[in-house]
């Protein structure tokens, strides 16, 4: 069989869910037996989001061979519990880079670059690459933006030429618009989507399904009226209605025979119906929760949901797998301080201090992991929140009143976390991070080892600073515990305190691995304190 093609588009407005659908089609896909990956292509000029403030594109990804991406990866990985790679995101930035590097090096035999069909032949030569490989039988591509946008032309010409040059059974296109409902008519409206595809089809590409995020359910009537002037064939119009969980889609699409729509189209055979017991029964548990928790986030960048997207995914995973219902209060680390912590973090039955970078917000942080120290609360802290636990630690049980890191502070005196070694002659920002998975030794007998259950494990970085080993004496003799070491460097990877009902931090993001089949271990073992903690301030 030959690798199959399904791109999907967007029209109307933006933030309506592209990725949620791509996973969602991509889930049924391979839950009837097919390899199935997805990628995106973004219309943005930056080679990739790794210099990206989150209020402007949300959480960063990092994938297993180091590529900062967008955070709709994170949603492919969770979905098909697949790991993607550097291949599965393609910015405008990248396609530029390319060809411009080729021009400059005479790769075009002095012709003149043009957008077509220089840039386009680059983007297709992307689409195609891993579809090239033989490792899938289908590829999902979602192109960011929203068609009539300027910078997505190229992307959306890309698509059209090879409409043209594939196979028309290897090919699909799927369009998701927006039903826009009008309280005061009491009326759902269709010329918005009519105007979308319109649109599409004026640049060269026909859509075979139209997907229609709804508030209100369509009815058989205003499917027809869509199908007729936006010229797809009757039953190829599907609703996307508001669903209760993002996990929900998947079914909700195989309830309008979304997969069964793709698998004509691309005239796939020999597929069995789509397996979704595990699904289900995750379905079930998230939805039926016998108990409990209240989390708080201590991070800088909660006015954004998305900013912390896989920490809040993972949070969702270990409260299911534990049959408990996570109930996450954002907090902003600048709100707090050492004279309204406990009033700020009062209730909560664990404390997870958030990654960042900067120094804004930083003695909330510290503040939080005072708190949860000291009055015996569950802690988490991942990356920067790691950093801060060891920062408090050196203030407050070894003394050393101006410890900081030297990403903050660098004339301190007592430089806990320091810049990587190998980070202090870098001067591109972009890419050049400690990125990507790295081994982790477990200390037999601590609490990382009886949470993973093994004795080497892999999680993904995304850091330049790191504890400075010339203070870890001092610190052991003080009572925290350095669990976690990378085999090949000594760098410390998680740290905790054996004291502590719950103290744990890593440099390392665990949360970028989470899937709703398989919750990420120190996430599930965080929702499990957060239990106990729970159970004993009701007993007291």
């Amino acid at each position: 069989m030959n690798t199959k093609y399904v791109f999907v588009t967007g029209g109307v407005a933006s933030s309506l869910g592209k990725g949620i659908i791509a996973a969602s089609l991509a889930k049924l896909l391979q839950a009837r037996g097919l390899r199935v990956t997805i990628q995106k292509f973004d219309p943005y000029i930056n080679i990739d989001p790794g210099t990206l403030n989150p209020y402007e594109h949300g959480e960063c990804y990092v994938t297993e061979d180091g590529a900062e991406t967008d955070l709709d990866l994170g949603h492919y990985e969770r979905f098909l519990g697949v790991h993607t790679s550097k291949a599965n995101n393609v910015t405008t930035g990248k396609i530029y880079h390319t060809v411009i590097t080729k021009e400059r090096e005479g790769a075009y035999l002095g012709k003149t670059v043009q957008i077509v069909p220089h840039i386009t032949d680059e983007i297709k030569r992307r689409m195609l690459l891993l579809g090239r490989t033989g490792d899938y039988d289908v590829i999902l591509t979602e192109i960011g933006g929203t068609v009539g946008d300027m910078e997505s032309q190229p992307f959306i010409e890309a698509v059209r030429q090879l409409q043209w040059e594939l196979p028309e059974e290897d090919c699909m296109s799927i369009h998701l618009t927006l039903i826009p409902y009008l309280r005061a008519a009491k009326e759902l409206k269709t010329k918005p989507t009519q105007h979308s595809v319109q649109m599409l089809q004026q640049s060269g590409v026909k859509p075979d399904v139209i997907v229609c995020r709804t508030e209100q359910p369509l009815t058989s009537e205003l499917r027809r009226k869509i199908a007729l002037f936006c010229n797809v064939k009757p039953g190829h119009v599907i609703q996307s209605i508001d669903a209760w969980s993002i996990y929900q889609v998947p079914l909700n699409m195989h309830e309008e025979h979304l997969d069964e729509l793709a698998v004509r189209k691309l005239q796939i055979e020999n597929f069995t119906q789509p397996e979704l017991g595990r699904w289900k029964e995750f379905l079930d548990r998230l939805q039926h929760p016998k108990r409990e928790v209240n989390i708080a986030l201590v991070g800088k960048y909660v006015e954004l949901q998305d900013a912390y997207k896989s920490i809040q995914e993972a949070l969702v995973h270990a409260g299911a797998a534990n049959e408990c219902k996570v109930n996450v209060k954002t907090v902003h680390s600048e709100q707090v301080g050492e004279d309204n912590v406990t009033q700020m973090l009062e209730g909560m039955d664990g404390i997870l201090v958030a990654p960042g970078f900067g120094e804004r917000g930083i003695p909330g942080k510290i503040a939080a992991v005072r708190h949860a120290r000291e009055k015996g609360v569950p802690f988490f802290g991942i990356c920067l929140g790691m950093q801060m636990a060891v920062v408090e630690f050196a203030r407050d049980v070894l003394g050393y009143a101006d410890a900081a890191s030297t990403e903050m502070q660098p004339g301190t005196t007592h430089p806990v976390i320091d810049l990587m070694e190998e980070q202090k002659t870098t001067t591109i920002k972009g890419g050049t991070m400690r990125l990507g998975a790295y081994a982790c030794q477990l200390v037999p007998g601590t609490l990382a080892s009886r949470i993973y259950g093994q004795t080497v494990v892999r999680e993904r970085h995304r850091h330049r600073y790191e504890f400075n080993d010339a203070y870890r004496a001092a610190f052991e003799s003080a009572g925290m515990v350095f669990s976690g070491t990378n085999p090949d460097t000594g760098l410390v990877e998680i740290v905790e305190i054996p004291t502590h009902p719950f103290f744990i931090g890593t440099q390392f993001h665990p949360e970028f691995k989470s899937t709703p089949e398989h919750p990420q271990p120190i996430f599930d073992a965080f929702v499990k304190a957060a239990i106990d903690s729970n159970l004993q301030k009701k007993q007291s």
